[in-house]
């Protein structure tokens, strides 16, 4: 029988005449990618906030909307005054009945600065909510755009709706207009010769002003502004590193772009290499990089925005830039969707970039494990045994459950930060996606008030999560006749399992889990990366930094 001591010197002993090397195409490619800069948030598009008459406003297009039945927000009723009812008849005529995100245009209104008023629907005026005033925004923009305006001025933040404030609903809008704005061409000859031209094209839409009633609104909707133009950059970032191909996109990648993150945002940024996580006995992290040409790296951002010494709340990330299921291979169908593998740390950087952006008075520290899995000579094998950073002994049954064995090491890891909370998130389960497919992501925590935390924020969001069971009654499904315990626990309650092996290294602080395998990508004609948690996370640490909606 092998000891563990065996165990973790054959584990060793195979990474150290294991051949790294560079991929030339790799470096091509990346090399043709850098031409946009990541996080973007629309270009050459500028945004403001404005109080006045909206009348007066001096731009190509102005944005007023209207409800069901007639009704009209203030705003919207001061145009059509000024007007002489021009909205009012648009209305009477039957030519717009007031139906979520239905636009109509009319233009050269008599003592309407604006060239043209583009009105549209809000539903119902007490349905109104935030999903609403989404889909609305994103019409007008849309409309405002086909229209060829270079200059717009939206007035839909003054509606009033709900509980929410005027500094959340430019927040909103301002990320919902920034998120629709979002292209991903770096990797087209559109793309590159966009990226060519200078700032401020004569084509397109160059300026979005938000209009508040009055200017005692202005410093809330300017704070909101900063906010929601920091979580599209964060959510822009976030989708073009999990849109660009593992090619690209891997793990060395990854640790030059938190280098480069770190000096932009103010992070203090430590990158691992193989060496040094070996000597850390991160084992179980390598075995899942034993098969790959591609070095592996466990990467460290510390924003320290919160007060000297406090402790932080740390972010965990799955990053398995390409995902072959390694010795376990998977089927090729949609298998080139396993870029998308490295979402939860593409998660990790959009969130840190946010916060950063946001200057959060917060102590925070993002943390991935960057690998990727591929079948080869020295591969992890099923069958074979790995002795983990924490000194438990795993039993690989199948080498594509790949994403807990780069987790368990990283959450060990993060013991030495002293957190008073971990929150992972990672594409760990196919199960996860058949339990609540594309609309929630999974939760599970070891402590209730944390999960409770996390839901409340997803909710305030719009990104929400869902708890599933983390009971005792399921670990069982993970004993090992050969190891301390399995990386798989059958069939049955894929996700649940998955988890419980997770919580097995996170017992030494509060911790939760997002499966977010099926929410980090859409496939089909809308394929692509969503940034799903970081609107979540965005949240919660805003509400523990003591900031409200």
């Amino acid at each position: 029988m092998t000891s563990s001591s065996n165990i973790s010197s054959e584990t060793t002993s195979a990474a150290a005449r294991k051949k790294k090397r560079a991929r030339s195409n790799s470096k091509a490619t990346a090399k043709k990618a850098s031409g946009k800069n990541t996080g973007d948030t629309g270009g050459a598009l500028s945004y403001k906030v404005v109080a006045g008459a909206p009348a007066d406003l001096k731009c190509d297009s102005l944005i007023v909307g209207v409800f069901t039945k007639g009704a009209m927000p203030t705003l919207t009723k001061r145009v059509d005054k000024a007007s002489g009812g021009a909205i009012s008849k648009l209305i009477k005529n039957g030519d717009h009945n007031g139906t979520v995100a239905h636009v109509a245009t009319l233009y050269d209104l008599p003592d309407v600065n604006a060239s043209r008023v583009v009105i549209v629907g809000l539903g119902a005026e007490d349905k109104l909510n935030d999903k609403r005033y989404q889909r609305a925004s994103v019409a007008a923009l849309k409309s405002v755009m086909k229209g060829g305006a270079k200059t717009a001025a939206s007035t839909l933040c003054a509606v009033d709706y709900g509980k929410t404030s005027i500094g959340w609903r430019v927040r909103y809008g301002a990320d919902a207009i920034a998120n629709e704005l979002y292209v991903f061409d770096e990797l087209k000859e559109s793309g590159r010769k966009k990226a060519k031209k200078k700032s401020g094209s004569a084509k397109g839409l160059e300026s979005l002003d938000f209009v508040v009633g009055n200017a005692r609104q202005l410093k809330a909707a300017r704070t909101g502004l900063v906010h929601g133009l920091a979580i599209a950059e964060g959510t822009h970032l976030t989708r073009d590193l999990g849109n660009r191909p593992g090619n690209v996109c891997t793990p060395t990648y990854l640790g030059e772009q938190a280098q480069k993150l770190g000096k932009s945002h103010g992070l203090k940024v430590t990158v691992y290499d193989e060496e040094r996580m070996r000597k850390l006995n991160m084992n179980t992290l390598l075995s899942v990089s034993a098969g790959s040409a591609e070095e592996a790296r466990l990467i460290v951002m510390e924003y320290n925005g919160g007060r000297k010494g406090a402790q932080p709340v740390a972010l965990v990330g799955k990053g398995i830039t390409f995902d072959t299921g390694g010795i376990s291979l998977k089927p090729g169908a949609t298998m080139d969707e396993m870029k998308f593998d490295m979402c939860g740390a593409a998660s990790v950087f959009g969130t840190m970039a946010t916060i950063a952006s946001m200057k959060l008075k917060l102590n925070v520290v993002g943390i991935v494990a960057a690998a990727e899995n591929m079948p080869g000579g020295s591969a992890t094998k099923p069958g074979d045994i790995i002795e983990s950073m924490k000194g438990l002994t795993v039993e690989i049954l199948n080498t594509d459950a790949e994403g807990r064995l780069v987790l368990c090491d990283t959450l060990t890891f993060t013991e030495r930060f002293k957190p008073t909370a971990v929150v992972d998130m990672a594409t760990l389960t196919g199960a996860c996606v058949v339990a609540l497919g594309s609309p929630a992501t999974g939760l599970f925590a070891n402590d209730q008030d944390l999960a409770d935390e996390l839901l409340d924020a997803g909710n305030q969001a719009g990104d929400r999560a869902w708890q599933m069971p983390l009971w005792d009654e399921y670990q069982s499904q993970l004993n090992s006749n050969f190891a301390d315990l399995a990386n798989i626990g059958g069939r049955e309650a894929g996700a649940v399992t998955a988890a419980c092996f997770l919580s097995r290294f996170a017992e030494n602080y509060p911790w939760a889990h997002l499966d977010i395998a099926g929410t980090a990508w859409k496939r089909g004609a809308q394929k692509g990366a969503t940034a799903r948690p970081v609107r979540l996370l965005t949240q919660f640490l805003m509400s523990r930094a003591g900031l409200k909606s």
